[in-house]
Parts: structure tokens; sequence; C-alpha cells
């Protein structure tokens, strides 16, 4: 799902994705300092491999994803700490975050049910 950042306002703007096991849902909002808000929550089901015996196994995904989009390169002057995505084009690809956050998730220390003991 491609979006125009430019149609982004302060009305947000409802979006949901889905892959074969995670649904990506919420929504984007232009914020201040020509960001754009982004605020989901990604929930399914997962097969990781566990980083201790590396067995694999199933685990719940509900977690709420909260970060800043940007159109261009992004200057923070302030330097806080702000999680940005930059875009180039001047739109977003929806389903590209949705598999950037799933590989965020398998490439994280995951423990199987007997080896979190």
């Amino acid at each position: 799902m491609q979006i125009i950042l430019r149609k982004v306002t302060k009305t947000p703007l409802d979006f949901e994705v889905k892959s074969s096991q995670m649904v990506f849902k919420g929504f984007l909002q232009y914020d201040a300092k020509n960001l754009i808000l982004l605020q989901a929550k990604l929930s399914g089901s997962l097969t990781l491999e566990c980083s201790s015996c590396a067995d694999e196994f199933n685990k719940e995904i509900d977690e709420e994803i909260e970060f800043f989009i940007s159109d261009g390169i992004y200057e923070d002057t302030s330097e806080s700490l702000v999680d940005v995505v930059e875009c180039f084009d001047s739109s977003v690809n929806i389903d590209e975050l949705l598999d950037a956050e799933i590989e965020s998730i398998k490439s994280d220390y995951n423990h199987c049910p007997k080896c979190a003991i």
C-alpha cells in the first residue's frame, strides 16, 4: 500500500495491511516540522528460531508501534532522540514498513518457552 505523503493531514489517515501471519493496522497524521506520525498495532503469530536451542516456535505478537516519517532527509537541530523513517520519493510504502517490523522481531534474541525458563 503506497501512500502519498502530501495527502496526509491533521485528520488521521487509517491504513491496514496484512501479511500471511501478521496484521499492521493504524493511522498516519501530520505532526509538526514536516513530520508525519505513524501509530499502529502489529499483531499476529510469527514462526521464530530460538536463540538458545535453535528450535522453531510460534510467538504471538501484539505490539504498539510509533515513529515519524519524513519526506526527505530529517535534520534534528534539537538533538532529541526521535525515531524517524526517511522517505525520498514523497510516498511511503506501508507493506515495506510491515516487512521491516517483522524482520526486526526475527533478528532479536527470541527464546522458545522451554529456554525462557
